[in-house]
């Protein structure tokens, strides 16, 4: 393997815009889906349709979804990102509904009990009890769009996916199995990190709970 040690710089440079279009994109879905998701946790009849709805693009193919942002943002990556949050919705809004209307009932009476108006109480008691769910979600989320973010590079995004595509068309097997590689670790590592961060929340949260 002689493409590798010697493109390490571009490897580097596709890894950080991998990065930033995963992260942007898991950025702008997470403020919209808390905002969303908070909301429909008390509103079982819109939570369902708006999960409905969201799954509905979920199942949109990727390329499909993009193009139809590239006429009024053109191609790169900004339809990219804004079709890869769309991706993220369902993935984080569930999670957050879920993560909301599994506080114990109790809780919340004790928190009005005390005094609490509603977001006092969203923010100081049921957004720390809800964290290990909205964790579990982005963690999903992220590595769903780890893999996704490669096809963005057929409408000029950039990241791994460059690469891949440019192995694919010089029929350059080092080149597909490098960024392969390379996305499936990014992948991995991520999950690893993001599964510690939620499995230390949930013991909390139940310590919490009690």
């Amino acid at each position: 393997m002689k493409w590798v040690p010697n493109n390490l710089d571009r490897l580097l440079e596709a890894l950080i815009e991998h990065l930033y279009l995963v992260f942007s994109s898991i950025a702008i879905a997470l403020i919209i889906s808390l905002t969303v998701g908070i909301w429909v946790a008390r509103r079982p009849r819109a939570f369902n349709v708006t999960v409905i709805i969201t799954g509905i693009l979920f199942a949109i193919p990727s390329l499909a979804l993009f193009a139809l942002f590239i006429p009024v943002l053109g191609i790169g990556k900004a339809p990219a990102i804004i079709g890869l949050a769309a991706y993220s919705l369902m993935i984080l809004v569930r999670n957050i509904g879920l993560g909301f209307q599994s506080i114990p009932r109790e809780v919340l009476e004790a928190a009005h009990g005390m005094g609490y108006g509603t977001w006092r109480r969203i923010c100081e008691v049921e957004l720390p009890l809800a964290l290990p769910f909205i964790v579990g979600g982005i963690r999903i989320a992220t590595v769903t769009l780890i893999g996704i973010a490669t096809v963005a590079a057929y409408i000029n995004a950039g990241g791994i996916g460059e690469i891949i595509f440019e192995g694919i068309n010089q029929r350059f097997s080092e080149k597909i199995i490098a960024s392969g590689v390379l996305t499936a670790l990014l992948a991995l590592s991520t999950d690893y990190l993001l599964s510690a961060l939620e499995d230390r929340l949930r013991r909390r949260s139940g310590r919490e709970a009690r």
